[in-house]
């Protein structure tokens, strides 16, 4: 086999890859999501039934940690699978309102908790009447989804739990007024929680307790994030994390939902059910693809943290516990957690970072592997945007900068396979004059790559080192807010989505809108994988206007194969976010003018496809 031939057989390999990659998507995952997400409302209808007769329901509290830690449980949350409407679950508790430039919500009285949050700057879609995103509900509401701080105490010490109704001081949380909440058990301890908030999403929950009865207490503080089921509407691709993630000493964690659980289900009885941690310092929670809930420790703060799955209430939690310590009569001790609740916006992820001292928190943003080159990808981005103000226009300018870089490797590529087009028909003749022995054309083939100085491996290690830069530069595009419900021109309003017209309606010349449909299972997938717009068409036209520069492979099978190429990729991006599609399809044009140009330069034109012979 010929080098030509294995670099082709690597290119069909890749594509067949790629289509049963995206079709094991659209064929297999999508439905079963679909199905997971029916059993789990069932499920939680039958849990609500059978739980509303007897209230006495409870959820996992972390455990104590340190020599001298002892076993406890907090007290449950009545009612957590009523799944009530938010608003009806909000008036459950009376709260002191949240009011920040970039968050507003409340604080829950009934377990001091904060578990009512939305976020002023994202909108649920395009519309200028669409609601905020909300991100935070009460645990008894649809998609319950909390965060807590608190204290975890052995020997029969009452300590605050979810039904603890605190006292507050102050009318609402801003960050220039802080809210104070106080709670005494009626056995000497007083407990007080003073919350802050800065200008962007992070609280301060300062924890403290004072012990003014006879004995000592044993204490440890913990903080938690619980959500309830799985969000409303996951991303469904490996290409993004989404699920608890965390970083215990400096190492960066991500554990998918679906390992979590099967974590729990595979637990033998008596067994741990979590994912367990320790670390000095650090911060975990639950991330989405732009939103994230997580708590931080202090720097100097050795704790045990873990990710949990709840059976009972179909609950995912990602917490920690600090050291127990003892509490002495007339003593007090206190504990500050920070909480991260918003958008996962990387330039302020990282002033947290260096300003806070959290480790690696920028990494909330799943830069992946190739973060080395994602970041800076990503910064470069940002940059043209803050001048452009369009982020489909600062995609183009960010695709020509790249092609820019990468134009030394591309030149170096399309000049060897430029020399191995100006050897095909010598080697023809080999392959006629030696097509029986195998040995004696692969020698002379040897010869006669010696004799014109053409290395056949020339023109596929350049587009190996490009790979991960086209890579980073996708995960770019696809995992960072910035793109999200971005305009462009015409009828892309919004490049995270995928483009909104569609080849079903006739382009919108038919009154019927095949998206509506597109979360039916089976159906649903069909018409999401076969809704192609203009900007995935234009892709297509512009792989195949490509691949037609290259010469046609002299095996029929492979011919045919690159002959659907095209086809079969607009359809694999017909249902990807815009701005991927456009940055797509302005890269192969780039890619054409370029190959163009060294044609020209070595003074070779395109190469003629070979017409069918007609049959007698």
């Amino acid at each position: 086999m010929t080098p030509q031939t294995d670099k082709k057989n690597m290119i069909i390999a890749i594509a067949l890859s790629a289509a049963i990659i995206f079709g094991w998507q659209f064929f297999y995952e999508m439905p079963r999501q679909e199905k997971l997400r029916a059993a789990h409302e069932a499920a939680q209808a039958e849990l609500a039934q059978q739980q509303a007769a007897s209230g006495n329901q409870t959820t996992t509290a972390p455990a104590t940690t340190g020599s001298n830690a002892a076993t406890a449980t907090a007290p449950g949350d009545a009612n957590v699978a009523q799944q009530l409407p938010r608003e009806q679950a909000l008036v459950q508790s009376p709260r002191v309102a949240i009011d920040a430039p970039k968050l507003k919500g409340s604080v829950a009285l009934k377990g001091g908790r904060i578990d009512d949050l939305v976020l002023k700057n994202y909108r649920e879609t395009i519309e200028a009447d669409s609601p905020n995103v909300v991100l935070l509900t009460p645990a008894n509401s649809e998609h319950g989804y909390i965060a807590e701080t608190g204290w975890v105490a052995g020997n029969g010490v009452a300590v605050p739990g979810p039904e603890t109704i605190w006292q507050a001081q102050g009318s609402t949380l801003t960050p220039q007024s802080p809210l104070t909440l106080t709670w005494n058990n009626g056995a000497g301890l007083t407990f007080t929680r003073k919350i802050s908030i800065d200008d962007g999403y992070m609280f301060k929950v300062e924890d403290s307790v004072a012990n003014n009865g006879a004995a000592a207490a044993s204490l440890a503080p913990y903080s938690r994030v619980v959500r309830f089921g799985l969000p409303p509407h996951p991303s469904q691709t490996y290409v993004l994390h989404e699920g608890p993630m965390g970083v215990f000493d400096g190492t960066l964690n991500e554990e998918k939902y679906g390992s979590v659980k099967s974590h729990a289900e595979d637990a033998d009885a008596g067994e741990s059910k979590s994912i367990n941690f320790t670390s000095t310092g650090g911060w975990l929670g639950i991330s989405d693809k732009y939103w994230m809930v997580a708590e931080v420790a202090p720097t100097d703060a050795k704790i045990n943290a873990r990710y949990l799955y709840e059976p009972k209430f179909d609950s995912y939690q990602a917490d920690y516990t600090a050291e127990m310590r003892d509490v002495a009569a007339g003593a007090s001790a206190s504990f500050t957690h920070q909480l991260f609740a918003g958008a996962k916006e990387v330039k302020l992820l990282e002033d947290y970072r260096d300003n806070l001292g959290i480790p690696l928190f920028e990494r909330a943003v799943d830069f992946g592997w190739f973060f080395f080159l994602t970041k800076p990808l990503h910064a470069f981005l940002d940059w043209i945007v803050r001048y452009i103000g369009n982020m489909g226009v600062a995609i183009l300018i960010l695709t020509v900068c790249v092609k820019a870089v990468m134009f030394p490797l591309a030149n170096k590529s399309y000049a060897s396979m430029n020399k191995m087009k100006a050897l095909q028909p010598k080697m023809a003749e080999l392959k006629e004059q030696y097509g029986e022995d195998k040995a004696r054309f692969q020698q002379e083939m040897m010869a006669l790559y010696k004799k014109e100085k053409v290395n056949p491996a020339a023109g596929c290690l350049p587009i190996v080192v490009q790979i991960p830069v086209f890579y980073a530069l996708y995960k770019v595009l696809y995992v960072t807010i910035d793109m999200r419900q971005a305009p462009f021109f015409g009828w892309i309003h919004d490049l995270s989505m995928p483009d909104p017209t569609t080849f079903l309606n006739l382009f919108g010349l038919i009154p019927w809108d095949p998206h509506l449909y597109f979360t039916m299972p089976i159906v649903g997938s069909i018409l999401h994988l076969v809704s192609i717009g203009v900007w995935p068409l234009i892709m297509g036209f512009t792989m195949w206007a490509q691949m037609r520069l290259n010469p046609t492979p002299p095996d029929p099978v492979q011919a045919k194969m690159f002959a659907l190429m095209p086809f079969v990729f607009t359809f694999m991006l017909g249902s990807m976010p815009a701005g991927l599609v456009i940055y797509w399809a302005w890269n192969n044009t780039l890619s054409i003018a370029q190959q163009r140009y060294i044609m020209y330069r070595h003074g070779t034109t395109p190469p003629k496809q070979p017409k069918q012979a007609k049959k007698a």
